[in-house]
């Protein structure tokens, strides 16, 4: 049932007892992974935004120090992905729906007597859900912190091993992706269905992500459902990538553990 995350650093696996009695728990850190089920290409299984999230975390929580109390949630597969049901096999909430889940899950784990909650995203599309979830919490419960955190967002030089195209344009089913999965489950990649497409080049401040982006679908700017190129991923490339993301959150993790407001934030 643990998958990728260490038998004791799995949060289902505690007994109730484990928790009621656990010491200083407004220090511990709990994960909630959010996922999606989602399209990614031919070459690719609709499950990659939540086995890269679980294989990223599961790798930190087995780097970080024992001194360090963190314990994961079971992930939640499914997120908002509704850029992508353009394509079959995509399965999607909407954003109130998520926002519901979430806040569910926060309140429970707050009234469990946790203080610290990290909500890791693995899927681009949900970002802006996860922070409002964050916000209007912390507004219920002012000192309950969350830390709504995209798992590519720590840390990291993965740029180093993409080329400058793919840093640039490469944002579903590329290479680092593709690499990934390579690294972690590698029968269920396909190369011999592996493409290259890229989104037709724009002029001018506007973009697909970034400080000006406009509204799009899969289907606007792919007819594979990749934005990248997986042709040139390989398994070496994958696992460079996992140790480095995950690095970066067991940095990432011992900062939120570490974690104190000025007393000036609490008045």
């Amino acid at each position: 049932m643990h998958q990728t995350i260490p038998p004791h650093r799995f949060y289902p696996y505690l007994t109730w007892q484990d928790i009621d009695t656990m010491p200083d728990k407004d220090q511990v850190v709990i994960i909630q992974p959010v996922g999606a089920i989602e399209q990614h290409g031919p070459h690719l299984p609709i499950a990659v935004d939540t086995a890269l999230g679980l294989a990223i975390i599961g790798r930190a929580l087995e780097q970080l120090g024992p001194a360090i109390p963190a314990y994961c949630l079971p992930p939640l597969c499914y997120g908002k992905s509704n850029e992508h049901w353009g394509f079959p096999g995509t399965i999607t909430l909407s954003a109130s729906t998520l926002m519901a889940v979430l806040t569910d899950v926060a309140d429970s784990v707050y009234r469990a007597g946790f203080r610290k909650l990290v909500l890791l995203n693995s899927h681009g599309g949900q970002p802006q859900v996860l922070d409002i979830v964050a916000r209007d919490v912390h507004q219920r419960q002012p000192d309950f912190w969350i830390f709504p955190h995209f798992v590519w967002q720590v840390p990291h030089q993965v740029g180093d091993l993409l080329s400058p195209k793919e840093r640039q344009e490469g944002i579903h089913a590329g290479d680092a992706e593709t690499s990934l999965m390579l690294a972690i489950l590698p029968d269920q990649v396909h190369m011999d269905q592996a493409v290259t497409e890229y989104p037709p080049q724009r002029d001018g401040l506007l973009s697909l992500e970034g400080a000006l982006p406009f509204s799009w679908t899969t289907r606007d700017i792919s007819k594979s459902g990749v934005v990248g190129d997986a042709t040139v991923a390989t398994a070496e490339k994958g696992e460079k990538i996992l140790a480095n993301v995950a690095a970066g959150w067991v940095t990432v993790l011992e900062e939120i553990y570490q974690f104190s407001p000025p007393e000036r934030w609490r008045n």
